[in-house]
């Protein structure tokens, strides 16, 4: 039997379910595993401000990171406090110790990645993180230790569950979208300052992890397309299901001739006979395509307590299992190699909604500001309205972005246009 002495830095949601599920899983892990796990230490941040401090003896707790740090009998750290600082300090000061680390933190990952996974290599330590894409979902060890005879040609998710969440009751109720967010604020679905979900930055950190691993280049957050849903109408579900679609904010990556790789985060129509149309609430999805497996989509919890601690305790075993860590092949030193090139121009079809005004000639008008970017259109539905304005959908033929955005310029200072109500990117399939 191996023993192995943990830490936990946070005792938080995810820290204080990583312990009751060492706790309750203890004598099972010792006889699948044959590891004997047990918590030392715990950080936090005051004995007055723990809502779980009773989960834990009160012996196991510090609040000095040193304690943990220099404390040679243990072995596997895991990072639950989230955000960058203290977080990155703290992983880094344990890394470069020698003490293997775990984290469910995205953020942390996603930004300072190549410092850590230096650290990681010079302390002779492994770093774990398949808990910060996808909660519960074994996402990160399928791309790495199930698919790597593959070539990943794309990874499509949802990989937050907040706004699918809102984006599904929008769909089935027909309400809007401040009406949803309310409602996910008071299920403890959404944050009292929801941004960094709906806006979209949440499924940025993820795709930049998940793209990175899956094509085996970096993929910088700064690089990625992001759009959140904070736009998207009960009107757009309508003109969406009339079509035969649904919307989803997805995490898209691809990787195209070349090399060139494609990231972007926004609202998106797929069709509803696709696998992910039918993601509902808060659960997560990502539908992965190789060249020799074909497709693949994972399915689960991506967030909550269990889910992730069980993404931890995963990465946990794992490691406790390994006598020398991998470590990813795009990042050998503390400066990174220069990434593989991220497109900023891809292809697909559109929905542009816009308001005009009603007389002869305007759809003349409006094709011609799509013909002169080379934008076939595939359909024009009119729909009626109580003014005399007109509502007008346009769903195009595959398009380059770039050539779309000089549309949506041209349609702007059309005298036709009222205004341009909607933009969403439509996605048939890989």
């Amino acid at each position: 039997m191996k023993d192995i002495n943990i830490a936990i830095l946070g005792f938080g949601v995810v820290g204080s379910g990583v312990y009751t599920l060492i706790k309750d899983n203890k004598k099972d892990y010792e006889h699948r595993e044959e590891l004997s796990l047990s918590v030392k230490r715990v950080l936090i941040r005051g004995f007055d401000c723990e809502p779980n401090i009773d989960k834990a003896p009160r012996e196991v707790y510090t609040l000095s990171i040193d304690d943990i740090a220099s404390d040679t009998d243990i072995a596997i750290v895991v990072e639950c406090m989230g955000g960058t600082e203290p977080a990155k300090t703290f992983v880094l000061k344990c890394l470069l110790a020698g003490k293997t680390v775990v984290t469910s933190n995205k953020e942390l990952v996603a930004k300072h990645w190549p410092e850590l996974e230096h650290a990681a290599k010079t302390g002779g330590a492994g770093f774990y993180f398949e808990a910060s894409v996808g909660g519960g979902i074994p996402l990160l060890r399928t791309i790495t230790d199930s698919l790597q005879g593959n070539n990943i040609r794309s990874v499509m998710g949802i990989i937050n569950g907040t706004t699918n969440y809102i984006l599904s009751g929008m769909e089935s109720d027909g309400r809007d979208y401040l009406e949803m967010l309310k409602e996910a604020q008071g299920l403890g679905f959404a944050e009292a300052k929801p941004e960094a979900d709906v806006e979209g930055w949440d499924a940025v950190y993820k795709l930049s992890i998940m793209g990175s691993m899956a094509f085996h280049a970096r993929v910088p957050l700064e690089k990625i397309y992001r759009e959140g849903i904070t736009k998207i109408s009960a009107l757009d579900f309508s003109n969406a299901r009339m079509l035969g679609y649904t919307i989803k904010l997805l995490a898209i990556g691809k990787k195209r001739d070349g090399n060139h790789i494609e990231a972007r985060v926004h609202p998106t129509m797929i069709p509803l006979t696709h696998p992910l149309a039918a993601v509902r609430s808060n659960f997560n999805a990502v539908y992965i395509n190789g060249n020799a497996v074909g497709d693949v989509m994972l399915f689960g919890q991506g967030a909550g307590m269990l889910p992730t601690a069980s993404a931890i305790l995963g990465d946990v075993l794992y490691a406790a299992h390994r006598e020398e860590h991998r470590y990813q092949t795009f990042q050998n030193e503390f400066e990174p190699r220069e990434p593989a090139p991220i497109e900023d121009d891809w292809s697909c079809a559109f929905a542009v909604r816009v308001t005009t005004v009603d007389r002869v000639g305007v759809l003349a008008q409006i094709s011609s500001c799509f013909a002169a970017e080379n934008i076939s259109l595939l359909s024009v539905l009119q729909q009626p309205t109580e003014s005399a304005a007109a509502s007008i959908l346009f769903i195009t033929h595959v398009a380059r972005e770039k050539a779309m955005q000089a549309a949506l310029k041209a349609l702007e200072l059309c005298d036709a246009v009222i205004s341009v109500d909607s933009v969403i990117r439509v996605e048939n399939g890989q």
